[in-house]
């Protein structure tokens, strides 16, 4: 039977045009499904129980740095149902050649170059059944990419089928990115929220992608929920508790531009309470036609505090990052949510661990806590009410102490001082991890010079790698015969002050030693002539790093040997005696053959990072190649500047150059926009100081200083600065605990900063501006770049005008000399119960202008002018209303007019006279009369000789008609 089945597999080799892609006789053959798929259709009536090796669809491409799986599976076969499965690749750089990577029953099958990741799991193979496998790479590298195959060793009672198969894997990179900017947002109930998430890819393949936004519940909750996701389909998704919302069209996710997608929340409900945050995928479509997400990025999450409309308080906390580094700033909000918030009062505790941090009173006035008071006076720790329904605590350079859970706990009383609490709420816990720095520092020690003879010079080298911050070295050394206390040498500390040990000062012994810092990392220590073999041992090297208070330190050591020359017969004598010899001659060679060095240089200014060329000619009177020659090049350091020179052993010295470093080009740029702020006295305010462009890798000093409105030529006064370490130092006018409590800088984002004022007043009236430092690390040391200074900002007050409502009634009073006259200021409407009034009383004189009789002061007192100290004027409060009464015992001049600070003058002065002289009074009121009484004289006259003038021309008229009938009776 066996045989006909090799016929006619033989058979069908013949007739078919190309070789059949397996064999009855080799375990390791080519292998494709869709020819193992014909092959099984031909050989079907023929034969049964084929081996059939499956692998996964290629080629496969997956981004670096992601975990990879690839599935092969095997059928037909004979033997245990438990099969085993080899794994190996082939490098695109040798195609031919088979590296093994993993096997399931060879624990030696790896190469070397895949032990490690063997062994540590970075690539294993998980049995799905007795005949399938996934091979599982946890991170892949570049060099994962190439050609892999998926064996399986024979069980069957002869070869026959496939044994392997392969498929292509390429590496790409990760150019996925996702971002937002981490924010605490405080809505109402009610209010719409948005969101926007930064999302693009550049990958050269063809690839979808998927944006989702999710919600956490709880400051501590792990399992986020779905809010609404644009699919790689561009089907919107919902979650299930969203789904209503959705499809009412509060829930909603636009795509704005090319890259930015938003998520707009309509009606804002106490349940959307939590975390928000932005998740992109990127999918690729494998040969097998299914999608594949290649990357997941996820951005910062965005706190959200819905702010209860009901009358019963509600406290949230929140916080921008828990997941902290020592060193880092945590910020924490307090926010209250209460219905007609702004009229009523609170006051809040922050707890750590259940234990109290600090109180802020209704008023704003911050009490801290014993154990805390003095990081608050060290500007490491800052609290303040940022409004009546935000309280804001921040600690800068969180330390381990720093550690866990923090609550703020919110009471209610009725009126500011009032020790009685109308009802007490406790906010949720958040935690908070403070995880420790932890260095990556590496050291290293050697020498050129293991074994010299006494005189002779030792050279020892100290490599310091991964360190990210300043480092000081120590060098010590132990003797050999005489093992005890290390002997310290030299030290070199983070700001390159050099220190010897008492042993090696004396600089005749032992010649000039020195330790030299030839680069960020590498330390060198030259002795220049060793004394005797007590000068060999163990020579060893500390380096320790320091930054933000704390240090990590390494040390390593290394081995010398020093010979003296005691013996005549000793190796090391009769070089010493040569090497004399050598020096008498190469003086006398430089006596007679005149050896110069001259040392040059094309450019003597470089910038930071720049490359430059010495070049070193030496010249002699003799032919250079016939006698060798070495060369020494020392660096004579003088920050930032240096010379550099070169010096042969032997004889020549050559001048010096000089190369001057130029510190990289500053880019700052800072807003010089003027602008103004106009606020009513006690309230919060903000100056902003915003950089418009700067490079990533600077840190910033902000510094802000208050121009007074008067002097014109006023100095500028600081305020405070915070350096490119996050420490605060108030200014010489600003250093008292009240200015410190409410002058506070705020950084608000990477290029903006906040002056805030609290309970501003107005003293505080000024333009305010701030002077930006750009700083950099520079290899060992921070450099600052530059500098610049922002537009003007100007702080007005606004005072209420129902403040400086008078009431303006002219009156007049008729008194005689000696009596006592009363004049009466009277204040309407209402006033803060803490404002305090001050009142000026004028008296009018013939030159038209008022004069100052007494003042009134805020604080109570009376002042008289200078030129009228008259003691008979009495100034008195009837009330707290704002009624006063200006008292005149004595001597009251009847011409006088008396006003307060708010009447007119002109109109007072007027009237007053005319009330004050009778004559003039009596003149006014009379002369109306009398011209009454002769304007109906002269009426009465008109009118008679009208009346007199008509009767005369009637008695005319009828004589005429008299004499006329008379004429027509005589006709």
């Amino acid at each position: 039977m066996g045989l006909v089945r090799c016929l006619a597999a033989a058979f069908l080799l013949l007739l078919l045009p190309d070789p059949l892609p397996f064999s009855v006789c080799s375990p390791r053959v080519a292998y494709t499904p869709a020819n193992t798929a014909c092959a099984d259709c031909l050989l079907a009536g023929l034969s049964t129980g084929q081996r059939v090796v499956t692998v996964q669809k290629g080629p496969l491409y997956r981004v670096r740095g992601s975990h990879v799986t690839l599935w092969c599976k095997v059928s037909g076969y004979q033997g245990p149902a438990e099969q085993n499965f080899q794994w190996s690749i082939y490098l695109p750089s040798a195609p031919e050649r088979e590296v093994q990577i993993v096997s399931t029953v060879d624990p030696s099958f790896p190469y070397a170059i895949y032990t490690q990741r063997v062994r540590s799991r970075g690539i294993y193979v998980e049995r799905v059944q007795g005949d399938a496998v996934l091979l599982h790479i946890t991170e892949l590298q570049d060099r994962d990419a190439g050609e892999y195959e998926c064996h399986t060793p024979n069980t069957d009672e002869r070869y026959f089928g496939s044994y392997s198969a392969k498929m292509n894997l390429s590496v790409i990179a990760d150019t996925l990115s996702a971002s937002m900017v981490p924010q605490v947002l405080t809505p109402a109930e009610g209010d719409v929220v948005e969101l926007a998430c930064e999302v693009s890819k550049s990958t050269a393949q063809h690839t979808h992608l998927s944006v989702g936004w999710y919600h956490l519940q709880g400051a501590g909750e792990s399992r986020a929920e779905e809010v609404l996701t644009l699919s790689k389909d561009f089907v919107l998704r919902p979650g299930p508790s969203y789904m209503q919302r959705f499809l009412a069209g509060d829930v909603r996710l636009n795509k704005v531009g090319n890259t930015t997608y938003k998520l707009f929340i309509g009606g804002a409900k106490l349940s959307d309470r939590g975390q928000l945050y932005c998740e992109a995928a990127e999918w690729i479509e494998d040969p097998d036609e299914t999608w594949k997400d290649i990357s997941r990025k996820e951005t910062g999450r965005t706190s959200l505090v819905v702010m209860s409309q009901g009358r019963d308080l509600s406290v949230d906390i929140a916080a921008a990052e828990t997941s902290l580094s020592e060193g880092d700033t945590l910020q924490l909000n307090c926010m209250v949510g209460a219905q007609k918030s702004s009229s009523r009062h609170f006051q809040v505790l922050w707890l750590l661990n259940g234990v109290g941090v600090a109180r802020v009173d209704p008023r704003g006035v911050l009490i801290w806590e014993e154990e805390y008071e003095e990081r608050a006076k060290l500007g490491q720790l800052r609290a303040f009410k940022q409004s009546n329904m935000v309280y804001v605590l921040t600690v800068y350079e969180v330390g381990l102490k720093d550690n866990g859970t923090y609550h703020c706990s919110v009471s209610e009383v009725k009126t500011p001082g009032d020790f009685h609490a109308i009802q007490t709420n406790l906010s949720s816990g958040i935690q908070v991890d403070v995880k420790p720095i932890e260095s990556r520092m590496r050291l290293s020690v050697s020498t050129s010079t293991p074994q010299v003879m006494a005189g002779d010079a030792l050279i020892l080298l100290c490599k310091v790698q991964g360190v990210t911050s300043p480092v000081s070295v120590q060098w010590w050394h132990l003797p050999p015969r005489h093992p005890g206390p290390r002997v310290p040498v030299a030290t070199m500390e983070q700001d390159g002050t050099l220190s010897l040990g008492s042993t090696y000062r004396d600089g005749g012994t032992r010649g000039s030693l020195r330790l030299e810092k030839a680069s960020s990392g590498t330390f060198t220590l030259v002795i220049p002539n060793t004394l005797d073999e007590g000068d060999g041992g163990r020579y060893g090297c500390e380096a320790t790093e320091w930054s933000r208070g704390q240090s990590w330190t390494e040390e390593g050591e290394t081995a010398v040997t020093v010979s003296s020359m005691g013996e005549l017969g000793h190796p090391y004598f009769w070089a010493f005696k040569l090497d004399m010899l050598e020096a008498r001659l190469e003086k006398r060679v430089d006596t007679c053959l005149g050896l110069h060095a001259t040392l040059r240089s094309r450019i003597a200014t470089v910038t930071y990072g720049q490359s430059f060329e010495l070049v070193c000619q030496v010249s002699a009177s003799y032919t250079l190649e016939e006698v060798p020659m070495s060369v020494a090049w020392l660096f004579q350091t003088s920050p930032p500047t240096g010379h550099y020179h070169e010096l042969p052993v032997t004889t020549a010295r050559s001048n010096a150059v000089g190369i001057k470093v130029v510190l990289p080009e500053s880019r700052l740029q800072v807003s010089t926009k003027e602008s103004s702020v106009e606020i009513a006295g006690g309230a919060d305010t903000a100056i902003e100081c915003r950089i418009v462009f700067a490079q990533n890798n600077s840190q910033f000093s902000i510094t802000w200083y208050l121009l007074p409105p008067s002097p014109a030529n006023a100095t500028p006064l600081k305020i405070v600065r915070l350096n490119y370490s996050s420490i605060l130092e108030y200014g010489a006018e600003f250093s008292s605990p009240a200015q410190k409590s409410r002058f506070l800088s705020q950084r608000v984002s990477s290029n903006v900063f906040w002056l805030r004022i609290l309970s501003a007043n107005p003293r505080d009236q000024g333009r305010y501006y701030c002077v930006v430092e750009e700083w950099r690390w520079l290899g060992d040391s921070w450099y600052k770049l530059g500098e610049g200074a922002s537009g003007r900002t100007t702080l007005e007050f606004k005072l209420p005008e129902r403040e400086l409502h008078l009431e303006k009634t002219n009156s007049s009073v008729l008194a005689r000399e000696g009596e006592e006259v009363t004049l009466h200021c009277l204040l309407r409407g209402a006033r803060p119960p803490a404002a305090c009034l001050s009142a000026t009383w004028f008296r009018g004189e013939e030159s038209g202008r008022p004069r100052p009789l007494l003042t009134l002061h805020r604080d109570g007192a009376i002042e008289y002018p200078r030129e009228s100290q008259d003691t008979s004027l009495v100034l008195q409060r009837h009330s707290c209303s704002g009624d006063f009464a200006l008292f005149s015992y004595g001597r009251v001049n009847a011409a006088s007019v008396y006003m307060d600070g708010a009447q007119s003058f002109r109109e007072s002065t007027v009237f007053s006279r005319i009330c004050s002289s009778p004559p003039l009074l009596n003149f006014i009121l009379y002369l109306p009369l009398v011209l009454i009484l002769l304007l109906a004289l002269a009426g009465f006259c008109w009118y008679f000789r009208l009346r007199k003038s008509k009767k005369g021309d009637v008695t005319g008229d009828q004589l005429m008609e008299l004499h006329g009938a008379e004429e027509v009776k005589q006709t």
